[in-house]
């Protein structure tokens, strides 16, 4: 049946109607290996303290429902789709969440964001073919949003269940969390509200005025990230409230359609592609594997990306992890973090390190010894990436030049060929990091970020008329002084 031209909300056309079958899932300790229901919100095991992995216990009936090929076409119909529920994330709803109701699910707009190929200069200067994918441009301008579709939908079908009355949201953030959790609390409304917890001064002005606007509770604590995060598990592990960090294992679930979208955009087809993700709390990193892993599994790509971790040597612990060459005998060790202009990334103890073990195990399993790495990059690399990746037309956060760095990186290491295609992870709007810009271009970086502008980079404005000029000449002649100094400034030549 072809969808007509007026499709309703819902409609029975291929890829429209939306997912009756219901499956049954479990959260799974990476620690003991416990296993618990999912009627309950669940950050860490009672019995062990580890985190947690969302499985579902009837994935593999997937395929006896479709072969590869099929779930390609079902996916593909449904990038048309004109169901509300469908839209975003979860129009791969079969490899996510599959116990939601249709009425359960919150899109905001999240999801389905471009890929852009690097400007040629670029691409060439670089020396290998490669796309941002601008997940800046996501309803609160950054991936957060995915991962908190998945858990607000989540946490609408606990209420619906238990009847809940109130249901207070916290989490910590260096700006971006905090900006997707009250925008989607505020649009979920009536029992949910949201109270943010931010590291003081650490946080940029445009970040700071996302929650306030959406109305949150925003409370300010002096340190870093870190900080916060304690507090913010002390209050889940004492009071009712629902954490939204990415110890939330709902919004990791959410956060797999990155690598659904990604497999999708490139035809399915992952040979030879490697894809960049920069490391913070490093829930962004384990979803993306754990999303690729699903894929393949159901036989909808037949080979892995290689995914490629990206830290800045401010914050580094997972890099500093798997640069030791043995496995047997690494250890894992938080870091006393610096100030790093990829704020995201200022992480020094990531609650999800355990995730990334267990995924990069499997990844590595099915993929080989090069499947997965991580590497290091300094803050002057980060910000040079970042400015020259938006000269030549793209829209790159500071994690976004963290990834372009990782690439320019892994070239120098000879961890990519020319011959491969890479996908780096922007994760943020650059607009929320205008301020790091405006210190590059002015010289007025703190000592502490260690970052000196490349004079070839910087970009000021010139003022061509003083205001004390205007003030004194007519308008007419005001506007011949003004035109005439553009001129001399851009050497114009007249019209023959």
């Amino acid at each position: 049946m072809s969808c007509p031209t007026s499709c309703p909300t819902s409609c029975s056309a291929p890829g429209h109607d939306f997912p009756s079958a219901r499956t049954r899932m479990e959260y799974v300790c990476l620690g003991c290996g416990e296993r618990r229901g999912i009627d309950e919100l669940l950050y860490t095991c009672p019995s062990c303290g580890g985190v947690y992995l969302l499985e579902d216990l009837d994935f593999d009936k997937l395929a006896a429902q479709r072969t590869g090929p099929e779930w390609r076409a079902l996916f593909d119909a449904r990038a048309a789709t004109r169901t509300t529920a469908l839209r975003g994330i979860f129009r791969f709803y079969e490899l996510m969440a599959p116990v939601l109701e249709e009425t359960d699910i919150v899109y905001l707009g999240e999801g389905n964001t471009p890929i852009v190929e690097a400007a040629p200069v670029l691409r060439d200067a670089v020396g290998i073919p490669f796309a941002f994918k601008n997940d800046g441009q996501n309803p609160s301008a950054s991936f957060k949003d995915r991962g908190m579709a998945c858990a607000f939908s989540y946490l609408k079908a606990l209420v619906r269940k238990h009847g809940w009355d109130e249901v207070l949201t916290v989490c910590a953030s260096t700006g971006d969390t905090s900006a997707a959790a009250a925008l989607y609390a505020s649009y979920v409304g009536g029992p949910v509200k949201s109270v943010v917890l931010l590291p003081h001064g650490k946080v940029t002005p445009q970040q700071l005025s996302q929650p306030l606007g959406s109305g949150a509770t925003v409370l300010e604590i002096p340190g870093v990230f870190d900080d916060c995060m304690k507090v913010v598990e002390h209050l889940a592990e004492n009071y009712r409230v629902a954490l939204l960090n990415s110890k939330n294992s709902w919004r990791i679930l959410g956060q797999e359609s990155y690598a659904f979208e990604v497999a999708q955009w490139y035809g399915w087809d992952m040979k030879g592609q490697c894809v960049f993700v920069p490391i913070g709390n490093a829930g962004n990193v384990t979803a993306i594997m754990a999303g690729f892993l699903k894929l393949l599994r159901l036989g909808v790509i037949d080979a892995l990306p290689r995914v490629i971790g990206v830290q800045s040597h401010h914050a580094d612990p997972v890099w500093r992890y798997y640069s030791q060459p043995d496995p047997a005998t690494r250890q894992y060790a938080p870091v006393t973090v610096q100030p790093s202009v990829a704020q995201a990334a200022m992480i020094g103890n990531p609650v999800s390190f355990p995730r990334v073990k267990a995924l990069a195990d499997r990844f590595i399993a099915e993929g080989g010894e090069r499947a997965f790495s991580v590497v290091q990059v300094t803050e002057q690399e980060i910000m040079d990436a970042m400015i020259q990746g938006n000269r030549h037309g793209h829209i790159a956060c500071t994690q976004g030049g963290e990834c372009l760095a990782g690439l320019i990186k892994a070239r120098e290491l000879g961890l990519v060929s020319p011959d491969e295609h890479a996908v780096l992870d922007a994760t943020a709007h650059s607009l929320k990091f205008a301020g790091f810009q405006d210190m590059y271009f002015t010289n007025s970086f703190p000592a502490e970020y260690g970052v000196t502008p490349d004079p070839s980079l910087a970009n000021a404005p010139a003022l061509v008329v003083s205001p004390e000029d205007k003030a004194r000449l007519s308008p007419e002649a005001y506007t011949l002084a003004a035109a005439e100094a553009v001129v001399a400034k851009l050497g114009l030549a007249k019209k023959a």
